[in-house]
């Protein structure tokens, strides 16, 4: 680039002094005797900027500020650790501190003052938050307030899930007691069942044994009125006895071995036959045409011992059979008795 021309030298104009004051022009000479002044005449190389005292007052200044926001860095990165160690439990973490420059040596020297290579922004920071690329203190807080907080949904998950299993499990334990005793009840139900079952069996073996020595008192029969039946046709009111109704001359049978203790006619039973068994119990045969037997007589189970009839208060040819356990006048339901000896009338 080029220079400018150097101006034309001005005229010489005489100095003139008086006491302390001087008056100044082309030409004329400064206070210090350096020669004339010459016409100052700017350049690309003469306007560039100074360094020198500029400098130092905008350093000092600059040192002003650096300090203040030094010291507000370093404050915030120690609440920030201290809270962080607060939270984790995690031991404090050192500090850089940048390294700072006597006063002396700002005015000295022309380059910027420089510090330490760590940055404030880490300050507090672990090796695991720098690795996750935490960007300072708070971000970190935050990141381990948001653990805390997952580690205690996670807490009460695990709870839960624990109170839900205990649940299925208490609920496990009442659904297997249940079935248990439901279990054991249809045992003992089909074993009560069983033992029943084996009861009627040996019941009917009884019976069936039974029936072997006791016979039906007649044949070709209707049964024509039941025991206890009311009715004005009997002086008591109601019927004593079961009714077997046949044609006359039926023949009547020992229901069972015994002996006769009385033969012969009673009133409105006609022609009666009494049938003491060995037990004591007495069958009475009433209204027969005929008597077979006498007094004192033993019989076995089926023998012949008279036949049916009309005789006494009768309205047609029946047997009329009544029992009377241990002799007594009171008589119960021959039907009844039969079955239990294992007849079926």
């Amino acid at each position: 680039m080029a220079s400018n021309r150097p101006a034309t030298e001005a005229p010489s104009v005489p100095r003139q002094r008086g006491g302390d004051s001087e008056t100044f022009g082309y030409g004329s000479y400064n206070s210090k005797d350096e020669g004339p002044w010459q016409e100052w005449n700017p350049t690309e190389e003469s306007i560039r900027p100074v360094r020198g005292r500029h400098r130092v007052a905008k350093q000092r200044g600059g040192l002003a500020r650096s300090s203040t926001v030094l010291g507000v860095g370093v404050i915030a990165a120690v609440g920030a650790g201290g809270m962080a160690t607060a939270q984790t439990g995690k031991p404090p973490v050192s500090i850089s501190m940048p390294d700072m420059p006597n006063v002396g040596s700002v005015f000295e020297s022309e380059d910027e003052p420089t510090g330490s290579s760590t940055p404030l922004s880490t300050a507090g920071l672990t090796t695991a938050d720098t690795a996750e690329g935490a960007s300072d203190a708070g971000e970190a807080l935050r990141a381990r307030i948001m653990q805390q907080v997952e580690s205690q949904e996670d807490a009460v998950a695990t709870a839960a899930a624990a109170a839900a299993e205990a649940a299925a499990e208490k609920k496990a334990a009442e659904l297997a007691a249940k079935e248990r005793e439901e279990a054991e009840a249809k045992a003992a139900a089909e074993k009560k069942k069983a033992e029943e079952e084996a009861e009627r069996k040996a019941e009917a073996e009884r019976l069936a044994e039974l029936a072997k020595q006791y016979a039906l008192p007649t044949s070709s029969y209707t049964i024509t009125s039941q025991f206890g039946q009311a009715g004005s046709y009997w002086s008591s009111g109601y019927h004593t006895g079961l009714d077997f109704a046949a044609p006359t001359g039926t023949l009547i049978k020992a229901v069972h071995s015994g002996t006769i203790t009385q033969a012969g006619w009673d009133g409105s039973y006609g022609y009666k036959t009494v049938l003491t068994l060995d037990d004591g119990t007495e069958i009475w045969y009433a209204h027969q045409s005929s008597i077979s037997v006498s007094v004192g007589q033993k019989v076995a189970t089926g023998d012949v011992i008279g036949r049916v009839g009309a005789t006494g208060n009768v309205t047609g040819a029946h047997l009329h059979l009544e029992v009377h356990p241990d002799g007594s006048g009171t008589g119960i339901d021959p039907a009844a008795w039969l079955r239990s000896k294992g007849i079926n009338p």
